[in-house]
């Protein structure tokens, strides 16, 4: 699996599957314009890609910030053949209101997570479209989740947008695939990243969600890469509109034990 001469713009860069999407698609071959809100973040990220890659601090809840990013991949490479719309996190600001009944949904986190971990993709792959029209193709990643497929107590404004980003995905996979390019989303299940970590600050909840996973453990980032890496190569010509999931066997019980009790 090589990505030669090929370009990937992908968001959330800085730290989890992001990184290892960038640093796993440099190794093979491509060019990389990693996007990220942390800077300190992608310094790091810029170290090790070297060459082969650019970062651009962008904070996707801001107006303005998915073209300007899209501008400056643009105004390096020329060219962007893989888009992988992964950012999401809430700020320290809004992590009080992180875990929360419906009754008890704070409007800035609904409207946070709809912003950057929605319409940011919408915006994107809006804008993407026409250029790889022009380059005749392209693959379009999203990084979804197991919760966008069946009910989480407690994170129901999370659930709402990761629902919404596989129906999205699969329209724009039906709408494109003749002009050849591909829309696929990952659903990554419970992944050892600093968004996963701090549900692990709820007392029983590791044990719980260990014991909840056939496999026994929590999933890697670079894991969660390799699977879009493979939906990102030609090795995945004929695969358009799925929604790829890798949670170490979670969902392919029957009774999936809720993940969330209190609150």
């Amino acid at each position: 699996m090589r990505f030669d001469g090929k370009v990937l713009l992908v968001t959330g860069a800085g730290s989890g599957i992001g990184r290892a999407m960038a640093v796993g698609f440099a190794a093979r071959g491509g060019l990389v314009a990693a996007a990220d809100v942390n800077g300190g973040n992608l310094a790091t990220l810029a170290s090790e890609l070297g060459a082969a890659g650019m970062v651009i601090e962008a904070d996707l809840s801001l107006p303005g910030s998915v073209a300007a990013m899209m501008d400056a991949a643009m105004g390096r490479f020329g060219r962007i053949d893989v888009l992988h719309n992964n950012a999401f996190g809430l700020p320290a600001t809004l992590q009080r209101g992180r875990l929360a009944k419906v009754a008890d949904i704070v409007d800035e986190v609904w409207d946070y997570n709809l912003q950057v971990g929605l319409t940011a993709v919408m915006q994107a792959t809006r804008r993407v479209i026409p250029i790889m029209l022009a380059q005749g193709g392209g693959a379009i990643v999203n990084t979804a989740s197991i919760s966008g497929q069946f009910g989480d107590f407690g994170i129901g404004a999370y659930n709402a947008m990761k629902a919404a980003v596989i129906n999205f995905t699969k329209t724009t996979a039906i709408e494109y695939a003749s002009d050849n390019i591909r829309c696929n989303c990952i659903c990554p299940g419970m992944i050892d990243t600093a968004l996963f970590r701090k549900s692990m600050d709820i007392p029983g909840f590791t044990d719980a969600a260990l014991a909840a996973v056939p496999a026994g453990r929590l999933g890697r980032p670079e894991e969660m890469a390799n699977v879009a890496l493979f939906l990102a190569s030609d090795l995945a010509s004929y695969v358009t509109g799925a929604a790829v999931v890798a949670d170490g066997g979670l969902t392919a019980q029957t009774g999936v034990p809720t993940r969330f009790r209190n609150g």
